[in-house]
């Protein structure tokens, strides 16, 4: 039985969704995978179905109705994670934006004595491929935009490539995470670091997909804007203690 698992939400992943299945389950170390996939009509359901033959035990399908959102995509393989005696649980990307050799690092990093380790873009300078350079400014200043007012010290506070230890899934309360787009990856290292647990940031190399369609949009980006200020005025009001 592994003691890692990788969650992947899908929509549309069709072009990539059976390659990046085979490479993580190729890696050295053992990881288990769950998909979390909001009823693509493309078949990327059905393609994670053909393959669980293949990887019995290994690969896992939870499948919702509709887009439901990223954030509650994740929190739904957490709450199944937590079913489950796994003791480390990943957020990755299926377009190989992240790249599964990473994983080890991050684990790497959770045994050495990390509660949560990013895979950072900006940590060691600015390590992104294949974005156009007005969106690569976004990200950038977005995360400079999340320093600013969190007082958090993270470089990359978007960036969605983790390792969480399982103990800090069971204390964060799910419910009182409020954000659905990409400002929900943000609230999960804010409200991580409130409750005092140990974040350290990995640095990797950050390479825009090349199949599929971006799930990216300026609304996902106000939400991230205007919820920073949400959370941190919501924070003053809130026990972080475990």
């Amino acid at each position: 039985m592994s003691d890692s698992l990788i969650i992947i939400p899908t929509y549309n992943e069709k072009e990539n969704i059976e390659k990046i299945i085979r490479k993580v389950f190729s890696l050295e170390q053992d990881f288990h995978i769950l998909i979390i996939d909001d009823g693509s009509p493309d078949g990327t359901a059905e393609i994670v179905k053909n393959l669980q033959p293949q990887f019995e035990g290994k690969l896992f399908i939870e499948e919702r109705k509709g887009k439901l959102g990223l954030g509650t995509a994740y929190i739904h393989g957490f709450k199944w994670a937590l079913n489950h005696p796994y003791e480390y649980i990943f957020e990755m990307d299926a377009d190989f934006s992240h790249n599964p050799e990473d994983l080890i690092k991050l684990k790497n990093a959770c045994l050495a004595g990390a509660d949560l380790a990013i895979g950072s873009r900006y940590v060691n300078g600015v390590n992104v491929v294949n974005w156009p350079i007005g969106r690569v400014l976004m990200s950038y200043f977005a995360s400079m935009y999340v320093r600013l007012i969190t007082r958090i010290t993270i470089q990359d506070a978007t960036a969605g490539f983790k390792c969480y230890r399982k103990k800090v899934l069971q204390t964060i309360p799910m419910q009182k995470i409020k954000f659905v787009g990409y400002a929900f990856q943000i609230e999960m290292k804010f409200t991580a670091i409130k409750y005092g647990f140990n974040v350290v940031e990995v640095p990797i190399i950050f390479t825009d997909r090349t199949e599929g369609t971006s799930k990216m949009s300026t609304r996902i980006f106000r939400e991230a804007f205007l919820g920073v200020l949400q959370m941190k005025i919501n924070s003053f009001f809130r026990n972080y203690k475990i």
